[in-house]
């Protein structure tokens, strides 16, 4: 993989990571629609995909770095009871919302990896994607509540972002659709999604590190992947710091817009790429 090849493939996985049109379907739809060439299989694009969803990472910590040290200090004891239970609560919410993607990809994840060398398959998830933001926003105009994020959502958005093992299905957008169907705001949901996706991000990237070191490969393409990290996590940054301003402030069609692209692209793409163009 070139550099500008990285470039455009770490500015990609920033942003749709965090905006509700899937960064995996576009990982697997893009290079394909523009002939980029770049063999998701091989050995060499491990690491770059890890070093990736680290940067994804950093930036999303960097985000909400207040929240997390609050967190942390809530573990530790070292603030008010008060805050420390909340904070003990928030933590334990979103550990909770993180066990059913742990658990289901653990059994369905090899049974499904054949969808994500598809870019047709992925075209058509994604137009699926874009029904279920669709549904989202037609659940929160149904049904509102004013509190924060109990348990039993956190258990049900957990489960509702076990969508995104499926290619073209949104991991954030998944997540902040389960929170709608429990009545909270397109903002609150959209905070808790970036909050969870935190420690799975970073968890889906640190579990394929044995496996570079025993391919041997981050060495030969830790500049270019470093290069690609760090605009990863600058993007993902200020998509994070745009997307939950524009939540906050249209929360009545939040996702509207996102599911609209989500069936241009995902039906374009896939009449171009069946017609081979």
């Amino acid at each position: 993989m070139d550099l500008v090849h990285a470039v455009l493939f770490a500015a990609l996985q920033g942003a749709t990571e965090l905006f509700p049109v899937s960064s995996l379907g576009h990982a697997v739809i893009i290079p394909a629609l523009l002939h980029w060439g770049i063999d998701q299989s091989s050995p060499g694009f491990l690491p770059f995909l890890v070093m990736l969803h680290l940067g994804t990472a950093t930036g999303l910590i960097a985000y909400f770095y207040l929240e997390w040290l609050v967190m942390a200090r809530g573990v530790l004891g070292l603030g008010y009871a008060a805050e420390n239970a909340s904070a003990r609560g928030l933590l334990s919410k979103l550990v909770i919302a993180t066990l059913p993607a742990v658990i289901v990809g653990g059994l369905f994840k090899k049974s499904i990896a054949h969808l994500f060398a598809s870019p047709l398959i992925a075209c058509a998830f994604l137009v699926l994607n874009a029904g279920l933001l669709l549904l989202g926003d037609r659940l929160r105009s149904r049904q509102s509540r004013v509190g924060g994020i109990s348990y039993k959502d956190a258990l049900v958005i957990g489960f509702f972002q076990c969508l995104a093992f499926l290619p073209g299905i949104s991991r954030s957008g998944a997540a902040i659709v389960g929170g709608l169907q429990r009545g909270t705001s397109h903002a609150g949901a959209a905070k808790f999604s970036f909050l969870m996706g935190t420690p799975v991000i970073v968890a889906a990237g640190v579990a394929e590190v044995p496996k570079l070191i025993h391919q041997h490969q981050l060495h030969s393409l830790f500049g270019v992947s470093l290069i690609a990290a760090i605009i990863s996590g600058v993007v993902a940054y200020l998509s994070t710091a745009f997307l939950m301003r524009y939540f906050k402030d249209h929360d009545d069609w939040a996702l509207k817009p996102f599911a609209y692209y989500c069936v241009v692209a995902g039906i374009g793409s896939f009449l171009l790429l069946a017609a081979g163009l």
